[in-house]
């Protein structure tokens, strides 16, 4: 009988956890914040008018962009990809991991901040000039070594935030703080130990389905079950599954 009501104290716990880390996505789908009808064709896919026209920016442009997922995933996490534009260049080159493709990674000349299938894109990190000229050879190297090019997992990983989040600590300088919602980043493919993606601190994770990180520009994040929860103090706010940041903005790292 003790082990029956122990079992079930458990059972108790673990309804309860789900149901407080299933708030927020559900909550994001009952208030209509998340595009989910229209077919993905019919979708915005238009600039937001965001990253500098190469028509008037002759300079490097290295910039990270992340919008909510397609669909009912949006009410989970977002999608994250780089965009970058050489000297004196007149186009932009994403690179991200799509689902759909086999190998999974995707460097194509595009608009740099179109929305994603209906869902505005936010602004992550910023560099210019000189600096942003530096790493993007060297962010084409990595995006080229990534390992997991044919595997694909929604969750834990690795998916488009893991790849994200494995390309920023392989160039040295590129920080990027991506958000709580960037389900799949905690994925840290054969470690459990790694540099957090800003590069202001350290996360431990295991296989992506739990850990915590700890750093000046993210704060203090948990992972349970792939979502996160979490509070910045430099820049106070808290962070809830599904919802994301309440509170200050993000800073927009980079040197622009």
């Amino acid at each position: 009988m003790k082990t029956l009501a122990l079992l079930g104290r458990w059972a108790a716990v673990l309804i309860l956890l789900l149901g407080a880390l299933l708030a927020g996505p559900v909550w994001m789908l009952a208030s209509d914040q998340i595009v989910t009808e229209g077919h993905w064709s019919a979708l915005d896919r238009s600039s937001a008018n965001i990253a500098p026209s190469p028509e008037d920016v002759s300079e490097a442009v290295v910039q990270v962009y992340a919008a909510r997922a397609y669909n009912w995933r949006g009410a989970f996490g977002v999608h994250v990809w780089i965009a970058t534009k050489a000297q004196n260049a007149d186009h932009y080159r994403l690179h991200q991991v799509l689902s759909w493709r086999r190998p999974t990674v995707v460097s194509s000349i595009d608009t740099p901040d179109r929305f994603w299938f209906g869902n505005s894109p936010e602004l992550l990190a910023d560099y210019r000039g000189e600096q942003a000229q530096t790493m993007i050879p060297r962010i084409a190297d990595a995006v080229a070594r990534f390992p997991y090019a044919d595997l694909y997992r929604v969750w834990p990983g690795p998916n488009s935030n893991s790849f994200i989040a494995w390309v920023a600590r392989e160039v040295p300088g590129f920080a990027v703080p991506l958000p709580i919602t960037a389900i799949g980043k905690d994925y840290l493919f054969d470690s459990v130990l790694a540099p957090a993606p800003s590069g202001t601190g350290y996360q431990l994770s295991l296989g992506g389905v739990v850990g915590v990180l700890v750093a000046r520009e993210e704060g203090i994040e948990v992972n349970i079950l792939g979502l996160g929860v979490g509070v910045d103090i430099m820049r106070p706010a808290i962070k809830l599954p599904g919802i994301g940041r309440l509170g200050m903005p993000a800073r927009v790292m980079g040197n622009h």
